[in-house]
């Protein structure tokens, strides 16, 4: 189970670092959500400054907040700015996770994803990694894993986004049984 739960987060990181893929073709406009971050809306951090952040690794505090470990990363401006990702754009419960999946599966048929939007989804499946490897039942795994195998999935569609032919879904292809939740 460790070795797995180190393989999803080594995923989403790798994931992380591909997020130009998504900037050749994007709405313009605001985000999924129209809150914004610092006061105002800000381009997100170059692949290299977020997959060190992430490198530093992230901590679930008891009170469901993600935080980052190395302290010096974290007083940094983009360190600040992810912890503010992390508090008020990442959601912190399943159902809030699964609202936020919802809202991702409904726009699949548009446009790639905004660079804020991509952003944001990639930081939700990584909280799904933390908050399934904290969860205590069975049943919760279940649901945190299910809900960051559809984020995955939903990645690769905005991804595909231009790329892939029309009508084909991306396929999880021979990770769709190491992401399956019951083995």
């Amino acid at each position: 189970m460790a070795g797995r739960m180190r393989f999803l987060a080594w995923l989403m990181v790798a994931i992380c670092l591909f997020p130009g893929v998504t900037t050749t073709q994007h709405h313009a406009g605001q985000p999924m959500d129209n809150t914004t971050v610092g006061g105002g809306l800000q381009e997100p951090e170059v692949p290299e400054v977020m997959f060190e952040l992430l490198w530093a690794g992230l901590q679930l505090d008891v009170m469901g907040q993600l935080h980052i470990q190395d302290e010096e990363l974290a007083s940094t401006r983009p360190g600040h700015r992810l912890r503010l990702l992390l508090q008020h754009q990442v959601p912190s419960d399943l159902q809030g996770a699964e609202r936020r999946l919802q809202q991702f599966q409904n726009l699949r048929k548009g446009p790639p994803l905004s660079p804020w939007d991509f952003e944001r989804l990639l930081l939700t499946g990584l909280s799904c990694v933390y908050r399934l490897h904290k969860a205590f039942e069975a049943e919760e795994r279940g649901r945190w894993a299910q809900v960051f195998t559809l984020l995955a999935q939903e990645t690769l569609w905005d991804l595909c986004k231009g790329f892939c032919p029309q009508g084909q879904p991306p396929s999880l292809g021979p990770w769709a049984s190491i992401l399956d939740p019951f083995p």
